[in-house]
């Protein structure tokens, strides 16, 4: 009677855990396609939504530099150009600081400062975009503007081909303020993911690399990065992801001007900075298709840059697979 009895008990248990597991597992795949829905949502909302512009203007609204609210004619070029200078310039200068900066928390900053860095870095990683543009505006450009861009037109400014990046009015807004600003912006998030993958090196390869006299540059660049490729690539592709689409920060600094320029110290826009000025006051419907058209844009250009990353990861894997 009581082997029958714990028998049955055993048996309702396991079917107890039976029905734990099968819920545990569709919750859990509900969450996972969650992310694809809504992913696949807004994919096919912005379709939807930029029809009208590209059925008027066709593919030349993505090479067209007019942006007309007025007469109803509107181009995507200045915009992408805009969105592409800013991060290329924020990434440019973030990436080594960010290396720079993780590099010296994981194997030259000693133990009492390590903690109190890391902190500043992952605060600064928290501060509102807002914050940043307001910065940015009302300290960071007059000081660009008296104290840097002068240098800058003279002595970058003679040189010959990049020197029209450096000319132009000096009014400390603009394509380059914006992209500094993006730059400190991102550069607490970079850091932050480099020196979480740096530190998760075991310390018996460096030690070993130690061991056999290697400098502490020969052990970053022989051990660390091989190790760390993935999450250093990661890290990038985070920053590279903010700085894309950035909005508030971006809309103070950059001057928000419809004209294309060779000069970095020129005003211009960028995909957000112009969703951002004009959504809230489009009245035709063509005016609204076109500011969800570059919102579709912004998405394929975030989009073709991660798929680049995850490319070139596998060329890298390929590489050492073929060594």
């Amino acid at each position: 009677m009581t082997d029958s009895l714990s028998h049955a008990q055993m048996l309702s248990t396991m079917r107890k855990q039976r029905f734990q597991d099968f819920l545990f597992h569709k919750v859990t795949m509900l969450f996972a396609l969650s992310v694809l829905i809504v992913l696949v949502g807004i994919i096919i909302s912005l379709i939807m939504e930029s029809i009208p512009a590209f059925k008027t203007f066709g593919l030349h609204f993505i090479v067209s530099a007019e942006w007309d609210p007025v007469n109803d004619q509107y181009g995507a070029l200045i915009p992408i150009i805009g969105t592409l200078v800013t991060s290329v310039i924020a990434l440019l200068i973030a990436f080594p600081v960010s290396f720079g900066i993780a590099l010296f928390l994981t194997e030259i900053c000693p133990a009492w400062l390590r903690r109190p860095l890391g902190t500043a870095v992952e605060l600064l990683a928290g501060v509102p975009s807002i914050i940043y543009g307001i910065w940015g505006l009302f300290v960071f450009a007059p000081l660009f503007a008296d104290h840097v861009q002068p240098i800058l037109k003279a002595t970058l400014g003679n040189v010959p081909v990049i020197g029209q990046l450096f000319s132009g009015p000096m009014m400390g807004i603009g394509l380059l303020t914006a992209g500094l600003v993006l730059a400190i912006m991102i550069i607490p998030f970079i850091a932050s993911v480099m020196r979480d993958v740096f530190e998760i090196v075991p310390a018996v390869l460096k030690e070993s690399a130690y061991g056999l006299g290697c400098t502490r540059w020969e052990v970053v660049r022989k051990i660390v990065l091989p190790y760390t490729k993935t999450g250093v690539v990661g890290g990038v592709m985070l920053g590279l992801g903010r700085a894309l689409g950035e909005t508030m920060a971006v809309t103070f600094v950059i001057g928000n001007a419809n004209k294309l320029s060779w000069s970095l110290f020129a005003a211009g826009n960028s995909i957000t900075s112009l969703l951002a000025n004009e959504f809230g006051e489009a009245q035709s419907e063509l005016h609204v298709a076109s500011l969800f058209s570059l919102a579709l844009i912004l998405f394929v250009i975030t989009f073709i840059v991660l798929s680049a990353a995850k490319l070139m990861l596998a060329g890298m894997s390929r590489k050492e697979g073929t060594k």
